[in-house]
């Protein structure tokens, strides 16, 4: 099951990884599962594990049975919290007793649901096994038994009080006539037909008052064996539930999560798909894939989502993207690294198909303000945090770069771009190189260069595609002088005498 990591790794905030995070887990605080996806996994078959439970999940019975055992464990933990806080020590024991109760009746149920369920995957077969030893055990045997007899026990006490001005007396009820019968019977005759009910619900625990628990102690003076039984019942299962049921319990939300945040994106019939990984394999690919944020806010503003594709062959390992500003150049970086983070978690990730690599670490590099705290200006800044990526990355990672050295001309942008990219080339690093400087994309043969795309009959309008195609930022600039009568021919036109 999936390991944690309390921190988010750096890349969360420029892949924006952290929205897609917050809005997964929204709803579930109660399983703490943001450290989930704080870990990637750097083995091929660890993340075949993984999609061999979401698989199984996609059958709506199990996903049902899931939800269903999640439920009964979430009543336990609320009955638990409660008991906790009231102050009366019979009203806390036998809310105590209940939630024992309802996890024996959660994992009885959960099993009975798997054992007709078709499983495939390695880690629900395994995990079915072990609810079928822990089941059949001795101590969990014994812990429903204790439960069956102490609630056979509770429903045998009977018990009248008699009230007169400020005194309760208790004793055992003897063979007292049940009146309520009578009356119903009695106003039988005056029945016309359903009337409107006046019922409301009233908590099952609300805490008792020192008068009700007086009187519970007076009972229990009556029936000392059973509250007796209810006492040491209490005292020696302070922990009836088996940690790695709780465990599972938590862990398979994981899942849940992931599986019901997709769900959001079928009405627009946008794909997710189960992508191949290899931690070895360089040639990477994906085909209608999206960046997850972005498409996520775009639903909620019913706006078009537009889907890119990618692919990396041969010697090639770096993609850079040119074209104009506003274009979707940043948008396919994101892309490209959220598909490698949520792959390397043993996500589906969105996208009709996909071949992706297992990263040891995944760095980014974004444009950022100036911190005025460290007196640094800001190609200072972009010199030292590319300095430090390149010093801790090997060819096992995968590099991000956003607009990198804006802040000085183009001569010194070209002349550190290509320092930066020749390291990554010798590295053998896959990475994404988001740039103004066309000349970065025809470096050698393991660049590979894409560019936004416009529309041809108005070069103002982005289609937000990007694709496979030679660097040529002048032939944009060309486009919008014509279209808005800016080129030289019309210039000179125009200034005839």
């Amino acid at each position: 099951m999936p390991k944690t990591q309390a921190d988010a790794p750096e890349c969360f905030v420029d892949l924006n990884l952290d929205q897609i995070v917050d809005a997964v887990t929204a709803g579930r605080a109660e399983y703490d599962l943001k450290p989930f996806f704080h870990v990637s996994l750097h083995d091929a078959d660890a993340v075949r594990f993984r999609h061999e439970v979401f698989q199984d999940l996609e059958d709506t019975r199990v996903f049902e049975h899931i939800v269903d055992f999640a439920n009964r464990m979430r009543q336990m933990r609320k009955q638990l919290e409660t008991a906790e806080k009231l102050r009366y020590r019979y009203q806390k024991e036998r809310l105590f007793l209940d939630a024992a109760s309802t996890y024996c009746e959660a994992v009885s149920i959960l099993l009975d649901n798997l054992s007709d369920a078709k499983l495939h995957s390695r880690g629900f077969r395994a995990f079915r096994n072990f609810l079928e030893g822990h089941i059949g055990s001795n101590d969990f045997i014994a812990l429903k038994d204790k439960i069956a007899k102490l609630y056979d026990s509770l429903s045998a006490v009977h018990y009248c009080m008699h009230i007169k001005g400020g005194r309760i007396s208790v004793r055992k009820a003897a063979a007292e006539i049940d009146y309520s019968a009578e009356v119903e019977r009695s106003f039988e005759k005056f029945r016309r037909g359903a009337v409107e009910s006046h019922l409301c619900d009233i908590p099952d625990y609300l805490e008792m008052n020192h008068i009700e628990a007086a009187v519970v102690d007076m009972v229990a003076k009556l029936y000392p064996e059973t509250f007796d039984a209810l006492d040491t019942f209490f005292q020696k299962h302070p922990d009836f539930a088996d940690s790695r049921i709780i465990g599972f319990d938590r862990e398979v939300q994981f899942y849940l999560s992931w599986i019901e945040y997709m769900r959001r994106f079928a009405t627009a019939e946008l794909p997710f798909c189960y992508p191949d990984v290899s931690p070895s394999d360089k040639a990477i690919h994906s085909i209608e894939s999206f960046d997850l944020a972005l498409a996520a806010k775009l639903l909620t503003e019913k706006a078009p989502i537009v889907c890119n594709d990618f692919l990396l062959k041969g010697p090639e390992r770096i993609f850079v993207v040119t074209g104009p500003n506003q274009g979707g150049k940043t948008t396919f970086a994101r892309m490209f690294g959220q598909l490698h983070f949520l792959a390397s978690l043993g996500c589906p990730v969105p996208g009709k198909e996909a071949r992706l690599f297992l990263f040891d670490r995944l760095f980014t590099h974004f444009e950022k303000e100036e911190d005025v705290a460290n007196l640094r200006g800001k190609l200072e800044d972009d010199l030292i945090r590319i300095h430090q990526v390149l010093e801790q990355a090997t060819p096992g990672s995968v590099v991000i770069m956003n607009e990198i050295f804006t802040s000085t001309t183009l001569h010194d942008a070209l002349f550190l771009g290509r320092k930066v990219m020749e390291r990554i080339m010798a590295l053998d690093l896959i990475a994404v190189c988001v740039t103004f400087v066309d000349e970065l994309a025809s470096l050698s043969d393991k660049t590979v260069s894409l560019t936004s795309m416009v529309d041809p009959d108005n070069p103002a309008r982005r289609t937000f595609k990007v694709i496979r195609r030679p660097a040529d930022g002048r032939s944009h600039a060309m486009a919008i002088a014509r279209l808005h009568g800016l080129a030289y021919a019309d210039l000179k036109e125009r200034l005839k005498p």
